[in-house]
């Protein structure tokens, strides 16, 4: 049956169904092996053959294809069967090839709603603290006595908060005039990241000392994490990818790596 990328482009599927690449890695003589690994090759190489063996078995409806294979044809700028040649040629890729390719981010979707949803809240539990984002507003001067200033001009109303920080502020906030973020709570340095957790938004602090720094902070926005389905869909994902980390380190183990010379 064919399957079209768009209305313009149809694979030849009779032959094939996105089948998935060849995982024999082991067979790799020991000289190609070190070869790849010098390149920096090797790391993707496994990884990528632990993702297509883990998904090889994924069933895909003909709606769920068909939506790929097009997504993939879009994302790839391909309109015409005449551009869809040119590209398989210039990526040295058979049709099976771009099959896999279009359908392999749907797989791996399925397999992890498939084996991993059901660990994804504990997951998302244990990380929280470092899922939560936050907006605020910084300004950071060298001098104690200018931070001091500064923070009374603004908790008087005298000064706007942005238009100071756009002025004096030292960091790369300079140019947000002041605003950073949405950002992950624990970006912020620890001391920073307690004094925002326990904020309201609004709150002015006064002059906190970090390093050589002198920063005046305000919280604007806590955006706390929450356990709903696209966070569910990203730890699924985040486990899936510890799996694949561990599989890859399996294969590495069963390969001892022999001295090379350089």
């Amino acid at each position: 049956m064919a399957s079209p990328l768009d209305r313009d482009i149809r694979l030849d599927l009779a032959p094939h169904l996105a089948t998935p690449p060849s995982a024999g890695l082991d067979d790799l003589p020991d000289a190609l092996w070190q070869t790849l690994a010098r390149a920096q090759l090797l790391l993707p190489l496994l990884r990528q053959s632990a993702v297509a063996r883990a998904v090889a078995r994924v069933n895909l409806s003909e709606s769920e294809r068909s939506d790929a294979h097009q997504a993939w044809a879009n994302q790839q700028g391909i309109g015409t069967a005449e551009e869809l040649q040119n590209h398989l040629q210039r990526h040295g890729l058979s049709e099976a090839d771009a099959l896999w390719q279009a359908e392999l981010p749907v797989r791996i979707d399925r397999h992890c709603q498939e084996h991993f949803a059901h660990q994804a809240e504990h997951r998302f539990l244990e990380r929280k603290s470092q899922l939560d984002q936050v907006i605020y507003s910084l300004l950071r001067v060298q001098s104690e006595s200018l931070a001091r200033e500064l923070y009374l001009r603004i908790a008087e109303s005298e000064a706007d908060f942005a238009e100071l920080a756009a002025r004096y502020s030292h960091g790369p906030e300079r140019a947000t005039r002041g605003v950073i973020g949405p950002v992950p709570l624990l970006q912020a340095h620890p001391t920073l990241a307690e004094r925002l957790r326990t904020s309201r938004p609004g709150q002015l602090h006064p002059p906190l000392q970090i390093a050589q720094w002198w920063l005046v902070v305000r919280l604007e926005k806590l955006q706390s994490a929450s356990f709903d389905a696209e966070m569910q869909r990203r730890m699924s994902q985040e486990l899936f990818e510890l799996w694949v980390e561990e599989d890859v380190k399996r294969l590495l183990a069963r390969r001892p790596v022999t001295p090379q010379a350089p």
